[in-house]
């Protein structure tokens, strides 16, 4: 006989908690939109492995906001890459753990680069550019978000691209490389392989134009919609873009 905490109370969930896990694996299952020809019990036939690379000071929400929406995706295998594996401390204060220092990480098929307040520092990194650099060579798409842009650039993967940045810091990521057709007023921008997005929360947005981009956009929106978020599906559709002010007229 199983015991328990507490004489008189049955061992186990009661009957409310079982429902609200059967409830929250309903959820799950439904955020996971399978591809046609993915059956349900199987894994996925391939997956491709969607590297973020992490650094000192990478914004949280650039991180998890995309990674909430890939992470539900069953073609992709998630992963988490630092110049060194182990704990990764964010501008926010948590730690997130890399799977893989950058030598023996798998190849990435699929790169997303975060911004925040340490993109200054991996400017001046050469290890952390050539790490970027080797793997958008092989990747099939390479993303960004907020001030990761800048990083891109400095690496030169943006040069005769369009792209985009956080507003905050625009003019960080247009002096990296003035040769990349910066788009001010944008949620998020696509040219071939790259999709860069601007800042912060627009990450999200673009995660799931990455999925549309790979998989459709009914796949994205059932996705978003099992999620409870609203997405942007316009990535010119910028909210955020500062209204320019009038000029004056000529004398």
């Amino acid at each position: 006989m199983r015991p328990t905490l507490n004489p008189g109370v049955p061992a186990g969930p009661g009957p409310r908690i079982a429902a609200l896990r059967r409830r929250f694996l309903s959820l799950t299952m439904a955020a996971l939109v399978a591809a046609p020809g993915v059956v349900w019990g199987q894994a996925a036939p391939t997956q491709k492995v969607l590297g973020v690379v992490l650094y000192p000071g990478f914004e949280v929400l650039d991180v998890f906001g995309p990674v909430e929406m890939w992470a539900y995706v069953r073609e992709f295998k998630v992963v988490m890459v630092a110049e060194r594996a182990g704990p990764v401390r964010s501008a926010q204060g948590v730690s997130v753990v890399a799977d893989y220092s950058f030598a023996p990480a798998p190849p990435l098929d699929i790169m997303m680069v975060p911004g925040g307040n340490g993109t200054l520092t991996e400017l001046t990194n050469p290890v952390f550019l050539d790490y970027i650099r080797a793997q958008h060579q092989r990747t099939e798409l390479t993303t960004s978000v907020c001030t990761g842009s800048a990083l891109l650039a400095k690496a030169g993967i943006l040069r005769g691209h369009k792209a985009t940045s956080n507003k905050a810091f625009f003019s960080l990521a247009v002096d990296q490389d003035p040769e990349v057709e910066w788009i001010a007023k944008a949620r998020w921008v696509e040219d071939g392989k790259i999709l860069t997005s601007s800042g912060v929360s627009a990450g999200t947005d673009m995660a799931l134009g990455m999925v549309a981009k790979l998989y459709g956009k009914d796949r994205a929106r059932a996705l978003a919609r099992s999620l409870e978020y609203e997405w942007h599906e316009d990535p010119n559709d910028d909210p955020f873009t500062r209204p320019q002010p009038p000029s004056r007229p000529k004398p």
